[in-house]
This record gives C-alpha cells, sequence and structure tokens, in this order.
C-alpha cells in the first residue's frame, strides 16, 4: 500500500507507492533530494527518519553503518517505507525542472588521452539537445539490462557533443567494449540527465575543486561553465592522480589558469616513479588541499572521484578545517552492485 511521506523542514509531502523508495517517491513527484548512485554506495542521499518505519534496503556498510541506523538515519535511496513517514532532508532547487530523458546517440569520436582512459564525444540525433547542469551525470543504457553512471565534461552551453571520461575497469562490461571493440558511428542509449552535483550559482563564497582521476569530468563541466557565465568566483582547482600521466588533462588545466585571473590550477601525484621527474606537489590530494586552505570556514568545496578521496575529504575539511556541512558538495563514483560493474 502506498505511504504519505512528509520532508522537513519543508513540509512538503509526497506518496511512496508500494515497493518505491523514499528518494524514488520524492523524485517522481518533483522534489529533489540529494542522491548520487543510487545504488546504496555513495551516501550521497543520507537523510533522517524523524517518523515512521523503513525497510533500509540494501545499504553498503561504508555508506550507512549499524549506529548511523540506530541514531535514526537511512539512505533514501534503498528505504522504502512500511508505514507513513516524516523525515528530514535537503531539498535541491534547479534540477526538478529539468527533464530526464532516454535518447540514442552516436558515437562521434574516440581518443585515448591516457593508457587507461578514454575520451568520448557522443553525438545526439538532430534537432535534439539534452538540457542539464553543469556537473551532472547520465546513465549508459547496455543491453542486458545493466547501466553505467558517467559525468558530463563538457558544459551545458557546449553540447554539440555529449564528452565522457572513461577509465578502463578491470572486468568492466562497459569499459572492455569502449577499450577493446568501441568504433566510430556505434550507437549507444542513455537515460539522463542525473544527480544533484552542480554549481551552487546562489553563493559568492571562494570555491575549492577537488578531483582525482577521472573525476575530472564533472569538475571540468563546472569549470567551463563559470567561466562562460562570468562568474568571477576565485577558485582553486586541485587535481590528485597516482603518475602524473594520471593528470591527463593537464594542459588544459594549465591554460584555464594563465586565462582567468580568477582560477589556479595545482596538481598533486601520490606515487611518482623518478622516471616521471615530477617536481610539482606530492602525496595525497586532499592532504594538499588542507595545507593550503586550514581554514575553510569562507568557502565552498566541490570534490568528485574515488570514494576514499571524497570521503576522506569530507571527514577532514568539516572536523578539521571548519568547512560547513552544507557547504562540501560531492559526487564519489562507486561500482554498481554487480561485480562487472564500473562509474566514471
Amino acid at each position: 500500500m502506498p505511504f504519505q511521506v512528509t520532508i522537513k523542514p519543508s513540509d512538503h509531502t509526497f506518496t511512496a507507492g508500494e515497493e518505491e523508495t523514499v528518494l524514488a517517491g520524492a523524485l517522481r513527484e518533483g522534489y529533489v533530494l540529494p542522491y548520487g548512485c543510487r545504488n546504496g554506495a555513495c551516501g550521497t542521499c543520507k537523510g533522517k527518519i524523524i517518523e515512521g518505519t523503513v525497510d533500509y534496503g540494501n545499504p553498503q556498510p561504508a555508506a550507512l553503518a549499524e549506529f548511523e541506523k540506530a541514531a535514526g538515519y537511512a539512505l533514501f535511496c534503498q528505504a522504502t517505507p512500511t508505514s507513513d513517514l516524516v523525515i528530514e532532508g535537503r531539498e535541491i532547487g534547479g534540477v526538478s525542472d529539468l527533464e530526464v530523458r532516454r535518447l540514442p546517440c552516436r558515437v562521434q569520436h574516440i581518443e585515448k588521452v591516457a593508457e587507461d582512459v578514454a575520451v568520448l564525444k557522443l553525438k545526439l540525433p538532430a534537432n535534439e539537445r539534452l538540457q542539464f547542469l553543469a556537473g551532472q551525470y547520465l546513465d549508459i543504457l547496455l543491453r542486458n539490462g545493466k547501466r553505467r553512471s558517467y559525468s558530463m565534461a563538457n558544459p551545458p552551453h557546449d553540447d554539440e557533443f555529449v564528452e565522457l571520461h572513461v577509465r578502463n575497469m578491470a572486468q568492466g562490461a562497459f569499459t572492455e567494449f569502449v577499450f577493446g571493440r568501441m568504433k566510430e558511428k556505434d550507437i549507444l542509449r542513455f537515460e539522463g540527465p542525473l544527480g544533484t552535483f552542480f554549481l551552487q550559482e546562489d553563493s559568492d563564497k571562494p570555491m575549492i575543486l577537488v578531483a582525482s582521476g577521472t573525476g575530472f569530468a564533472p569538475i571540468k563541466s563546472i569549470i567551463e561553465y563559470a567561466f562562460e557565465m562570468g562568474i568571477d568566483r576565485p577558485m582553486t582547482f586541485y587535481w590528485g592522480g597516482r603518475r602524473p600521466q594520471d593528470i591527463y588533462m593537464g594542459e588544459l588545466a594549465g591554460k584555464w589558469q594563465s586565462e582567468h585571473d580568477n582560477m589556479t590550477f595545482i596538481p598533486v601525484v601520490s606515487d611518482a616513479l623518478p622516471e616521471d621527474n615530477w617536481t610539482g606537489r606530492s602525496g595525497f590530494v586532499h592532504q594538499a588541499v588542507m595545507e593550503d586552505f586550514p581554514d575553510m570556514s569562507g568557502y565552498q568545496v566541490y570534490t568528485c572521484g574515488s570514494p576514499v578521496v571524497v570521503e576522506a575529504a569530507h571527514r577532514d575539511f568539516t572536523t578539521q578545517c571548519s568547512l560547513p556541512d552544507d557547504e562540501f558538495f560531492s559526487d564519489a563514483f562507486t561500482p554498481s552492485v554487480d561485480p562487472a560493474s564500473e562509474t566514471g
């Protein structure tokens, strides 16, 4: 049977259908709660159950610990109501008016920008354009019914092609195709735009942007959108990788810095080898940020990449650097629940 869900503090109400998750019901009725992976892995949709009961679904322990359940928290992408609910959740404006669509696209161009990273340019049908917010992602729909999530690296105004950055994952069902058999003019299908990671334009705070690996993709979209819109807030961009070649578009980021007074680019490498002749910053990328910004109380932070980087940044920035929790925005690239899957 359906149950009524009330969101606090807005007092908006919606109905969750039988076996429908809290997040799915909210999105269906136009209320956008924060979410990322939608498979119980990233923790972005975590919120509090104030009244009522839920079936918690299958959240991954790293995203929702038992002590958090005991304290009343749930992952709204997994939790299905078993009674009427009152929940505490932050609603997000700016995405509810965007239509989520399923569209075909043609592979226009494939460029291997690193040994394990391919940049895809996808062409939509004639007279079609995808409206999205800088930082959002889409799901590639595979023939077996599975999905693979990839952030859009192009900014919304540059929409002739949809740009995806794909890292080669061992036994990855989609990436094995990309790196082994994909050719130009192949046809794919996708659903999007999705996600609640995007630039908060109602703030004038300086921004710290942190990417690891192909987490660069949505950060690229956000930065290029900010330039296009004439946003002059200071932006400091840190891009972390194990080896220098992991900073696979470092020249582009350096060009941003040379052309825009409000942009600073800092690449950080954790495991450089002697033959790399690396002379830049070394160590973990989020620790480099903390060295430069010991007090983040007046900043906004946008972080994207591997879960370990995003989780460490959130924990340490908020507990050690005075970053307000509601000024930390993230998108963790988490694997789907099936073992041969990937996001990027």
